[in-house]
């Protein structure tokens, strides 16, 4: 029994370690790659909207979800993006996270046509190898919030893809504690999805943006 608890705890101890060196990883190879500001982020002429579910599953609103809707709005009215790909999950009848977006994106005041739909972004990975494979984007404004801006930065960069990020309004720690402990996963999860060559769920034609 305590030559059990000695390797659990070893192990509880490596694991530890490992998420905290992937995590300071994927911060310190994208640094300066996010911005906070209107006036200082470059022009792109795309940017990419990650989805996530309006609703929360007790029914009330997402935060994630509207402040991710506001941050794409402002960038696009700034001139800083001309295009929006709207990328999130429909893979059920009845969810449908890009009709969403583009629903919320219009009543802020962006033309319908200057938003385009991804159905097939079930993960962040999908979603930016897509922009490139599906939508011919090899430069993006990815918009999120900050800690999912770094991770969909660092796939873009080992997918060939100039990305930089938006910053959503962060949501307070109360109500997203879970989002950020699944995160640090996250990060782990996409570092070995990266050297096995995982790639989206679905692919499909190519569809220009022009």
């Amino acid at each position: 029994m305590k030559t059990f608890l000695k390797w659990t705890l070893r192990t509880i101890i490596f694991l530890i370690i490992v998420i905290l060196i992937v995590n300071l990883w994927v911060e310190k190879s994208i640094q300066s790659k996010t911005f906070n500001s209107l006036v200082q982020i470059p022009h792109n002429k795309v940017g990419l909207l990650l989805g996530t579910s309006k609703y929360t599953s007790n029914g009330h609103e997402n935060l994630f979800f509207k402040y991710r809707i506001q941050a794409a709005s402002k960038l696009f009215k700034a001139k800083k993006v001309e295009y929006i790909i709207v990328s999130g999950d429909n893979h059920i009848a009845g969810y449908n996270e890009p009709e969403l977006m583009q629903q919320s994106l219009i009543k802020l005041g962006v033309p319908k046509e200057r938003i385009i739909l991804d159905y097939a972004g079930f993960r962040t990975l999908d979603s930016v190898v897509r922009a490139k494979t599906i939508f011919g984007q090899t430069q993006l404004t990815i918009i999120s919030q900050k800690f999912h801006n770094q991770r969909a930065i660092f796939i873009s960069k080992y997918k060939g893809i100039d990305a930089i990020g938006y910053n959503a309004d962060d949501v307070s720690l109360l109500w997203s504690y879970r989002t950020v402990l699944r995160e640090k996963l996250a990060r782990v999860k996409v570092l070995f999805d990266l050297i096995f060559g995982v790639d989206p769920k679905f692919l499909g034609e190519q569809i220009e943006i022009r």
